[in-house]
């Protein structure tokens, strides 16, 4: 629809220009026997032939134009899109004021083309200078930018991590960094602060146990010596799921992106995106819990076998308790049986203990 409506547009006025060319042409050519009427026919028929062609070219530009403006869109940033759009302001009033006396000075099939380009042209050349600059304008105005997320040179030898909520909740991390395999910027996406709130601010018990040590985990390991720990605001528009932001934004930024979630450090290993699992890493080690150990466990639901009640450990691993399906909704002690590694992690067995 758009294109076609160009392309009228464009045709009339090519048109127009092709009649005031045809009516002119008698004017030019004094004493020939050129018919006025045939001029202006003849003028007004190629400009709408030339118009129709060019209209369509331009039509099809713009079509194209406005249906990749919302990537462009997406792409920008606040403050580039804001000091773009007043650099555009500005380059079209300073395109005014040099157009007018081209307008006023030159004959008006001259001049007002002249006059459009110079303006279009000052337009575009104001809003890719000014967006391109948009730091720097706005802490002249007085206004503090959105800090991206980067890697900072100043931090010798230390590294970037990106990490999200299952590793938060995991807490594994704060070991890690505590004994420096993790240093340097630690940048937690403003998006996994809401799902770990959300988790925290959840109607289930486990869920806002689970929810709560991840918050505490990232306020203890902004204490750790070594750790930068910043939050960035960095949205990610053009993604809608946490799991691709997360890795756009370490794809992006070449982070290590720190997660206990399975498909996601798949799908990110597979993207070629460095990888900490700190789960992984744990399972390497000596576990927290060991057969013969006794654990308080709160029963959330009912297993799939028949009798089996299954509960969580505050890292998420699950443990299935033999004869628990009558417990559900308590809290009790049982006694790990067995463990058993998956491809996902451990699992734990066990039976209430006496």
């Amino acid at each position: 629809m758009i294109s076609e409506a160009v392309r009228l547009v464009i045709t009339l006025a090519f048109t127009a220009f092709g009649f005031l060319i045809g009516r002119g042409i008698p004017d030019w050519a004094e004493g020939s026997e050129i018919d006025p009427d045939v001029a202006i026919v003849l003028g007004a028929v190629v400009g709408a032939g030339v118009g129709y062609v060019m209209g369509g070219l331009i039509g099809r530009l713009v079509r194209r134009g406005l249906e990749r403006a919302p990537e462009l869109v997406a792409r920008a940033t606040g403050p580039q899109l804001f000091a773009g759009t007043f650099g555009l302001l500005a380059g079209l009033i300073v395109g005014v004021v040099l157009a007018v006396p081209l307008v006023a000075f030159l004959p008006p099939a001259v001049g007002w083309p002249l006059a459009a380009l110079i303006v279009l042209l000052l337009a575009a050349f104001g809003g890719k200078v000014f967006s391109s600059r948009s730091g720097d304008l706005l802490a002249a105005a007085g206004l503090r930018p959105k800090e991206p997320l980067r890697v900072r040179p100043d931090l010798p030898g230390a590294s970037s991590f990106v990490i999200d909520s299952s590793a938060a909740i995991d807490g594994r991390i704060l070991e890690l960094a505590r004994a420096t395999l993790v240093s340097g910027q630690v940048w937690v996406p403003s998006f996994v602060l809401d799902e770990l709130q959300g988790i925290a601010d959840s109607g289930s018990k486990s869920r806002r146990r689970r929810g709560r040590r991840g918050l505490d985990v990232l306020e203890a390991l902004r204490d750790v010596s070594g750790i930068d720990l910043r939050v960035t605001d960095e949205t990610v528009p053009e993604h809608e799921e946490v799991d691709a932001k997360l890795l756009a934004l370490a794809a992006r930024t070449e982070a290590t992106l720190v997660s206990t979630d399975h498909n996601l450090t798949k799908a990110a290993s597979l993207r070629g995106i460095r990888v900490l699992n700190p789960h992984a890493v744990g399972e390497s080690l000596r576990p927290t819990v060991v057969p013969g150990d006794r654990i308080e466990l709160f029963v959330e639901r009912e297993g799939t076998e028949p009798g089996q009640g299954v509960g969580y450990l505050d890292d998420g691993t699950m443990v299935v308790v033999e004869g628990g399906a009558g417990l559900v909704g308590e809290t009790i002690s049982v006694e790990v049986a067995n463990a058993v590694r998956t491809s996902i992690g451990r699992m734990l067995f066990a039976r209430a203990a006496p």
